[in-house]
């Protein structure tokens, strides 16, 4: 990644290149798997068919203009209607949308406009939806088209269709929040805990949670859950080394290198795997904490690790194991001889490559380990009429009750995913899976005896899918192959200058395997064979299409795996279509209405945004292909980065940190780095608001900062004066702020400024929490009130869906001084030039889904941008507005204005009505709405976000429906309805109790389902009653099975 400061570079002139290949994705044809560059003259639909000349050298017309584009974008994403913004500003008493920003952002940091004019230095040209669609052609076409037989944990995947089409490009699924209104979210629920099933049964370990973020961190995360399983008293000694196999994959290396400085852990990486149990034994039970190995590794090797397990457990140590789930199904599980800890990459179950993501990681963990195991994890709990029901498990052990405690500060999850792989695996069954597995191996075995008869040496004797062929024992150089692999349009993976590896997968066909063997043909001078002679040797070798359920030549698999009955009668797509459709009935998203979480961001994720990201173009490219085939990713981010620094503030940018919480961890270690560089790495104090994201502090910890919090003032501001004494108190060790702006309590405070000058005045760098982005962008920014680094959410701000729970994107900016230490890899440089180490497993995070915030951006343009911040500002004035005589509004400015989000103080009603913050969520659901975000920022409140998509008319009903929730707390206070039975104590209603043969209710059925009229028309039914959260954490169950077992 090359860091782009803000000056605005002029704009790349891109040539389109010429093909006649369809811009639609992923198929098991061995022709549309290669991605192959597109043509504005041949690669459209009648529709928008482009003229020749590329957008970048088009013609772009004034606004007066007759030739100005209709199909705008910013009048499709934007929810109020001119006349509803002329209401809105009315019933808030204002006569202009300027009078009113100005009452509600502090004029001392407001910025200069962002321009829709390109040759200014704060331009942004907006794109309508064709001009856009053209300019993806333009850009795509610019990749290469490229098969990589790279591996390293990533491979070219089939996305069945049914899925592609169904989960991937459906908004039912992708729009959707993280699954904390459990009896709203049941289908995506259960299709996780079928995820969380196929990570359990395969790995052979008893538990497994919901997705992490990659390969690479969820190997970080297991080094840190080792390191937490070591007592305290033995913690104390020294017990603080994790041993690492040289056969890991470098990426994930890289990533433990960056981990384990902040806890304190010695990483050692051992000289080979011959020497490993010898270093073990040296390291000793006083020292060793864990020890990880990969299983196959990254050469293709599939080691026998069960001495070694035994011995790591024999030390009082733990060991983890990175895998590969295809490979799972042919080989023992690692649970079976001797894991504690199994995580791996669930990419290449039907989940596009993507330039490196977003990919769902798998984690299992021994029993003893659950309770420390990060992420999110689903499990069976029961509703209030004794159904079974699922909901999120052990939620005490997330970041944000833990806060500093915590040794992971993961938030969002792959949730998405997870769902197209739990999807996969339920589409194929365990038979399906096997077939394929064995398939692989029977084609990597064709290979592995091609290459012997050509005199080329395979070097690992053992192997599912992966050679490492040593290239110089028939006389010729890596670099030579490459050269003639690169002119079949064939990457290898290059891993020294004697040695190569190829990775095959499900694609790999008969003309796939024959080009892979004319490569080696065509370095030794000899004819090229035709695949004919690949079947003569298949038939040589005994393998059939039978053979491939034949058991691996070494360390077999014999027990049985995917057992339950959903992973088996689910084949035929009609069955598969209906068991998606009806978990998708169960779930509420955006395609229902508003979900209104305060600091989530449930904006529109427009369909024109998304389409990119369906293109093989982006989702067949390796993250590690050579830069010279990804010149249209290098452009894509190229511009992203540039538009994210202007918006922002900042100078610099990386989009390598692929969640929100990553890119907090990557700043401040940005910032670490920075201090070390100038002499000052003894800084390790970090200031950090009570109100902060629980993210804060566990980021915080988990670079071995010592986490000072700071107090809030009754109106919600920070205590600058607390700020002041705690900063000059730690003046010598203060290394960084952390603050979010606006505030958690949704309010723009004026003494930000203040607050940053205090701690630069101390010798601290600011850290500015770009959570709340949404509500500032063209107005002011993170880096003009004094930021020195933030992150910021794509996956809120810019328009990335949260896909039920993930993926996320939270690239880093920064000012100029920060700027060398942007995070490298050790794979594909990136980064400035003093780079910190990689923060994750591909050099560009979650590279495929950056095109969602591209596509964003450059629809709006700067005016557009700055609109939509205008538009969120009011949609959540008005909401605040209307609701005061209603409810406690706790916090506003001098001006009586919110920021984005207003915060509503439920805490009376405990008293008064017997009510707390969670009744009032449930009863929401009975009005079709997803509640806000609840007990948070403060213990009573809910957090409400409506943002700019949302229409007059929907934040009417929404406040309808909460005027009427308040008439029925009226109900209780005076008596109508009793303390202990009453809507909302036996909220959500579920459909089901209209055919109730008994009422004993002290409200009709009606008041219970249909509270306002025009429900009766539409609405969104719970699938279950209330589920009770205490009787599933009590009887752990986070695997699937039939109904019938748990009823």
């Amino acid at each position: 990644m090359s860091i782009h400061l803000i000056k605005r570079s002029s704009r790349l002139t891109l040539l389109a290149r010429s093909s006649s290949s369809s811009s639609r994705v992923f198929s098991s044809s061995a022709y549309l798997l290669r991605p192959h560059a597109t043509s504005p003259t041949h690669s459209s639909t009648t529709a928008v068919q482009p003229h020749p000349n590329p957008p970048s050298t088009s013609f772009h017309p004034e606004k007066s203009s007759i030739f100005t584009p209709l199909d705008t974008f910013l009048r499709r994403h934007n929810g109020p209607r001119a006349s509803d913004v002329e209401s809105m500003l009315s019933t808030l008493g204002y006569k202009s949308m300027d009078a009113f920003i100005d009452d509600t952002i502090p004029q001392a940091i407001r910025v200069d406009k962002l321009s829709d004019k390109e040759s200014s230095k704060t331009g942004i040209r907006p794109f309508s939806e064709l001009e856009l669609a053209r300019r993806v052609e333009e850009v795509a076409g610019l990749n290469k088209p490229m098969k990589s037989y790279i591996g390293m944990g990533y491979h070219n995947a089939i996305v069945p269709p049914v899925i592609q089409r169904n989960v991937l490009e459906n908004p039912a699924w992708y729009t959707a929040y993280t699954p904390y209104s459990p009896e709203q979210s049941q289908g995506r629920l259960e299709s996780l805990i079928n995820f969380q099933t196929v990570t359990t049964t395969l790995t052979g370990l008893p538990i497994a949670n919901a997705s992490l973020l990659d390969e690479a961190t969820a190997a970080g995360e297991a080094m840190a859950m080792c390191l937490a399983n070591v007592p305290k008293n033995k913690l104390a000694k020294g017990k603080k080394s994790f041993l690492v196999s040289p056969s890991v994959a470098p990426q994930t290396i890289a990533v433990l290198q960056t981990r384990a400085s902040g806890f304190g852990i010695e990483l050692i990486i051992a000289e080979s795997n011959e020497s490993f149990l010898k270093e073990i034994e040296q390291l000793g039970e006083d020292k060793l904490m864990g020890a990880l190995v990969q299983y196959p590794d990254v050469n293709g090797a599939i080691g026998d690790w069960a001495e070694i397990a035994a011995k790591v457990k024999s030390l009082g140590a733990k060991t983890v194991v990175t895998t590969d789930l295809l490979a799972l199904t042919m080989l023992k599980p690692p649970g079976e001889w001797g894991a504690d800890i199994v995580c791996g990459n669930s990419q290449r179950f039907g989940v596009p490559v993507g330039y490196g993501g977003p990919h769902a990681a798998f984690f299992a963990c021994t029993d003893d380990l659950k309770r420390k195991m990060p992420g999110r994890l689903v499990g069976l709990s029961k509703d209030s009429r004794g159904a079974p029901a699922y909901r999120l498990a052990l939620q005490t052990r997330e970041q944000h009750i833990r806060r500093e405690k915590a040794t992971s500060n993961v938030c969002t999850a792959q949730a998405l995913l997870a769902n197209m792989t739990a999807m996969y695996a339920v589409y194929h069954g365990p038979e399906g899976l096997r077939q394929i597995a064995g398939k692989v191996h029977s084609l990597t075995r064709i290979l592995s005896e091609s290459l012997a008869a050509l005199g080329f040496a395979v070097v690992n004797k053992t192997f599912f899918d992966t050679l490492t062929i040593d290239v110089a024992s028939a006389g010729f150089s890596a670099t030579q192959v490459h050269a003639e692999s690169v002119k079949s349009s064939i990457n290898f993976r290059q891993i020294d200058d004697k040695t190569i590896g190829v990775t095959l997968d499900e694609s790999v066909g008969p003309l796939d395997l024959t080009d892979i063997v004319n490569v080696f043909y065509r370095v030794k001078g000899q004819k090229e064979i035709q695949p004919g002679q690949l079947q003569e040797l298949a038939s040589k070798l005994e393998l059939t299409s039978e053979s491939v359920k034949s058991p691996i030549s070494h360390h077999a698999r014999t027990s049985d795996f995917m057992t339950q009955p959903v992973f088996n009668k689910h084949h035929s797509e009609t069955h598969m279509l209906r068991y998606m459709m009806h978990l998708q009935e169960k779930d509420y998203s955006l395609v229902h209405g508003m979900i209104p979480l305060g600091s989530c961001t449930m904006k529109l994720n427009s369909t024109s945004s998304m389409v990119p990201l369906s293109r093989k173009e982006f989702g067949g490219i390796h993250p590690f292909a050579p830069k010279d085939q990804v010149k249209g990713y290098e452009v894509l981010i190229k511009e992203l980065e540039e538009d994210l620094s202007l918006v922002t503030g900042y100078d610099a940018t990386s989009v390598q940190p692929n969640s929100g919480a990553s890119g907090e961890y990557a700043g401040l270690k940005v910032i670490q780095a920075y201090h070390e560089s100038q002499g000052q790495g003894h800084r390790d104090v970090c200031l950090i608001p009570l109100s902060a994201h629980g993210t804060n502090p566990a980021s915080a910890a988990m670079i071995g900062y010592k986490v000072v919090p700071i107090k809030a003032l009754d109106d919600g501001s920070l205590d600058l004066k607390d700020l002041k004494e705690k900063a000059e108190k730690h003046k010598d060790n203060l290394a960084a702020f952390m603050v979010t702006y606006p505030s958690t309590f949704g309010v723009f405070e004026e003494g930000i400024e203040e607050a940053n000058k205090i701690v630069h005045d101390n010798g601290g760098q600011v850290y500015v929490d770009g959570a709340n982005c949404n509500s500032l962008v063209g107005l002011t920014s993170l880096g003009r009130v004094g930021g020195d680094v933030s992150h910021t959410n794509l996956h809120k701000t810019f328009s990335i869906p949260h896909g039920g729970g993930g993926p996320g994107v939270g690239p880093i900016s920064v000012k100029s001084h920060l700027a060398p230490f942007l995070p490298t890899h050790p794979i594909i440089t990136t980064g400035g030039s003093k780079a910190i180490p990689a923060v994750s497993a591909a050099p560009y995070g979650s590279a495929s889904i950056n095109t969602i915030s591209w596509a964003y951006i450059k629809m709006l343009g700067g005016e557009g941008l700055t609109e939509v911040s205008k538009i969120a500002l009011l949609n959540a004035n008005y909401i605040a507005e209307r609701l005061r005589p209603y409810y406690n509004v706790r916090f506003s400015n001098k001006n009586g204005r919110v920021a984005h989000e207003c915060l509503v103080d439920l805490g009376e009603f405990e008293k008064s009505a017997g009510l707390k913050v969670s009744d009032f969520s449930k009863r929401l659901q009975d009005y079709s709405f997803h509640p806000p975000t609840a007990q948070w920022p403060i213990s009573t409140c809910w957090l409400i976000e409506p943002t700019e998509s949302e229409s007059k008319a929907e934040l009417d009903r929404f406040i309808d429906a909460l005027i009427s929730i308040r008439k029925e707390v009226d109900e209780i206070t005076s008596g109508e309805q009793p303390k202990d039975n009453n809507v909302f104590k036996n909220a959500p209603h579920p459909l089901n109790i209209l055919v109730d043969d008994k009422w004993d209710k002290p409200y009709s059925r009606e008041k219970a389902v249909f509270p306002v009229p025009a429900l009766r028309k539409t609405k969104f039914w719970p699938s279950v009653g209330r589920v009770d959260d205490a009787a599933g954490d009590l009887n752990l169950i986070c695997e699937c099975g039939s109904v019938e077992e748990y009823a």
